[in-house]
């Protein structure tokens, strides 16, 4: 009939609008329930802002808003009351529904009046999603007519900052805690106490803050480089300054979670009361990363007493349900020597050291739910036996979450691999990071819940928290860089719903959220914009197939060896030559073209670079992004390569064909895109160079990095096929004993064959260092193989 005709073409209207809602609302994150009007609301003053009842913590972000407009766009006359009706030019309705603890809300937008619903919380983030709906043309201030339901998908949306490496301002926390808050984290992990600092005031033990907040230096290059800058570090929080801190957050409503690190990571309270150790000390607190064996002593009733005092007072500061107890990184060889932890063990009928921390983990929490807390562990604490109230923080990938969940505890997920804000967010990083490598697109797609777990299982992951490591973070221009645009990629992908859910949307919207972040004057990444390299084998496979790809970025050109080109993609090709040889200085720059047009006009060089005219431009230019690369090639390079086990998902590189891409990480320019880790397991690499060659020496590039887990091979078998003799087996001779004596930066395993030898394919089996030996960090547990690039001489 015609009338249902009308209604179902009206449902299609109407589908057309909610799916194209998200691409004409700059909002982040997105809501999950958006349709737009037609026409704009104009914001004139004076302002009416009436509701239904009085709110808490700053009439819930009410004053907020008003300091907002008036800051940003000059408006400063408000009528505000409650349930008075006024007839003003803009009138902004709030009805809030104190019984809901929901975090809710509505914005209805029409042109005449706004109409904001919800709980206490909801309102606030009704308020943070109005200032970003606001804009301005030519002095006109406006918000788009609409309608928005909305509310966030996790529970738990947190973000982490540790102190302790790097100390922050009480100022600077609470511009972290606005951050937060504009994008719609309800969470603030706050990582008090470390080897390296303790960071907060406990007044029962004034020693922890007059010696355990300050190291005699600080760490300044890559760990493991020795640079140090020989000065006195640290600082610490007041209680006075941790109420004000936890009160501000509070009027964000977001909650702050202390950590307090046991029984490991602990050196800084050792150092302040040495009894509280197995060996009594001395200690000092330490000056630079990793992690140290010297932990709580287990077996020491005394240090029950200093931990439960310190409980004490955290939870008068702190009125969280959550205390974070760490639980992370705790090696057990001081409690295998230490006669007081073996008596523990002896005691309580605990059959290793693993059950030991177990005990440790279940007493502290015990003491902590008696004082009506929960703890937070990171997913060590599963080891041994979980503590029967713990809440698991799986870092370790996602698969201590997946174990915990399965068992009925409550989950928050923070997979280093997805989640670590400290991680690189560029392959052509240009300043220190830990290592890793975490670009934005992959934070954004992160999935909290895991496949593995089924619908039951997956209401314990409460959500996801970003978590931001200071070893290489000393000042706030560095953390903002490193966090933003990431975290708010990973506020979306903890508020929005997948199905509303979409990369290219948000990439849509990134402009406007740079613009943003400049006219608030953040200092913020720009790897996004980067030029990205990707490097692929030949269809031939005898050399290398290099592409270059820059983002739909206009007035800019790519510059190099090539000459000048405005196109989005370049490709050239490299054979692999007879001979070992280095392409060298291989670079790529972007460059804006009127910069360019100029630098032609002034130095009159062809747009055909020379390598003097490029030297030039190094100088003359300022660069938006470049590829700087050195490609070393050798009878392996470009050659089809396949391997017995892929590498693990945390570090699977580019593939296979990373081992023989020509790029080798060198000290300082270490890249984790160019590593394959294997986690536990021995690999066998076949190497076809498609035709018969000599081969006399391999020469294969690991890493040996023992506080990460990661150990060099101790064995390595190399076969040529075809080959003349059976018997030409030749084995690396076990590293074990040498792993000391090799640097870190240069492990490269050479293994010279008897004589040179014809084949069209070699085969090199490497294995795996095995178990981590008792003492070292992730005892226990199968050691990291990392491969680079493997040549053939």
């Amino acid at each position: 009939s015609q009338l249902s005709l009308m209604k179902y073409t009206f449902s299609v209207i109407l589908f057309f609008i909610l799916c194209n809602a998200n691409a004409q609302l700059n909002l982040v994150p997105m809501p999950n329930d958006v349709i737009i009007g037609k026409g704009n609301l104009i914001l004139k003053e004076p302002i009416g802002i009436i509701t239904n009842d009085a709110f808490e913590y700053g009439d819930g972000g009410i004053a907020l808003f008003k300091n907002f407009l008036t800051a940003n766009y000059k408006i400063s006359n408000f009528k505000t009351g409650y349930t008075n009706r006024y007839v003003l030019p803009t009138e902004i309705f709030i009805e809030i529904d104190k019984a809901n603890t929901t975090e809710a809300y509505s914005i209805d937008v029409q042109k005449s009046n706004i109409k904001i619903k919800g709980s206490e919380k909801g309102i606030f983030y009704a308020f943070e999603t109005l200032k970003q709906l606001i804009t301005k043309n030519k002095n006109i201030v406006s918000i788009p007519v609409c309608n928005i339901k909305d509310e966030p998908r996790f529970a738990y949306r947190g973000m982490h900052l540790d102190v302790c490496r790097h100390f922050f301002s009480v100022d600077y926390i609470k511009k972290y805690i606005d951050y937060l808050a504009t994008y719609k984290y309800n969470t603030f992990h706050w990582h008090l106490t470390e080897d390296q600092g303790w960071r907060i005031e406990i007044k029962k033990y004034p020693l922890l803050t007059s010696i355990g907040a300050y190291r005699d230096r600080t760490l300044i290059g890559k760990y493991g480089s020795g640079k140090y800058d020989n000065k006195k570090y640290g600082g610490y929080y007041t209680q006075v300054q941790i109420k004000e801190i936890v009160k501000y957050a509070a009027s964000k409503y977001i909650t702050v979670i202390p950590e307090i690190e046991m029984p490991g990571h602990s050196t800084a309270a050792l150092a302040s009361y040495p009894y509280l150790g197995c060996t009594k000390g001395p200690y000092k607190t330490i000056d630079t990363w990793g992690v140290l064996e010297d932990v709580y002593c287990a077996g020491n009733d005394s240090t029950f007493t200093f931990l439960q005092n310190v409980i004490d007072e955290v939870v008068q500061l702190f009125p969280a349900k959550y205390i974070h107890i760490g639980g992370d990184e705790c090696p057990k060889e001081r409690w295998k020597k230490c006669a007081s932890c073996q008596t523990r063990m002896k005691d309580n009928n605990l059959k290793d050291e693993h059950a030991l921390q177990s005990y440790f983990i279940q007493r502290m929490e015990k003491y902590i739910n008696s004082k009506g807390k929960k703890i937070i562990g990171w997913d060590e604490i599963l080891e041994g036996g979980l503590a029967p109230n713990a809440t698991v923080m799986s870092w370790r990938g996602e698969q201590g979450g997946i174990d915990a969940a399965k068992e009925g505890h409550d989950v928050i997920m923070t997979p280093g691999s997805h989640c670590y804000l400290d991680h690189s967010q560029s392959k052509n990083e240009d300043s220190l990071t830990i290592g890793s490598y975490l670009p934005l697109q992959k934070i954004y797609n992160y999935e909290p819940i895991p496949a593995a777990l089924n619908a039951a299982q997956s209401k314990h992951v409460l959500g996801a928290q970003g978590n931001v490591w200071t070893e290489y973070i000393s000042n706030m221009a560095k953390l903002e860089y490193m966090i933003f645009p990431r975290m708010i990629a990973l506020s979306e992908a903890l508020w929005t719903k997948p199905e509303n859910k979409s990369w290219k949307n948000f990439e849509d919207r990134l402009p406007t959220i740079f613009e943003s972040l400049n006219k608030q004057k953040i200092n913020y990444s720009k790897a996004y914009y980067d030029l990205d390299m990707k490097v692929l084998p030949s269809k031939e496979n005898d050399g290398l197939a290099i592409e270059i790809r820059k983002k739909i970025l206009p007035n800019t050109y790519m510059i190099g060896d090539f000459g000048v080109s405005p196109d989005s993609i370049v490709k050239m090709f490299y054979k692999t030559p007879e001979k070992n040889e280095a392409v060298q200085n291989f670079e790529v720059h972007l460059v804006n073209q009127k910069d360019f047009n100029d630098h032609i006009s002034k130095t009159k060089t062809s747009t055909k670079p020379t390598k003097d005219a490029n030297n030039k431009i190094d100088k003359d230019l300022r660069k938006l992004s470049s590829i700087v690369q050195q490609f070393q090639f050798n009878k392996a390079t470009g050659k089809k390569i396949t391997l017995s086990v892929m590498p693990n998902n945390s570090y699977p590189g580019d593939g296979p064909f990373t081992l023989v891409n020509g790029i080798q990480n060198t000290m300082g320019t270490a890249r984790a895109s160019e590593f394959l880790g294997f986690l536990g397991k021995d690999v066998e690499v076949t190497i076809d160079f498609g035709k018969e060659v000599e081969i006399s020496t391999i020469k294969i590039h690991t890493l040996n990095r023992n506080s990460s887990w990661i150990y060099l091979p101790t064995e390595i078998e190399v076969t040529p096929i075809p080959y003349i003799d059976p018997n030409i087996i030749t084995r690396h001779a076990p590293l074990v004993a040498t792993n000391k004596k090799v640097s870190d930066d240069k492990n490269i395993q050479i293994i010279n064959l008897p004589e040179p030898t014809k084949c069209n394919s070699v085969r090199i089996y490497i294995k795996n260092f095995g178990k981590i030996p008792a003492g070292n960090p992730g005892e226990g547990t199968g050691a990291w193989l990392f491969l680079d690039e493997i040549e053939v001489e």
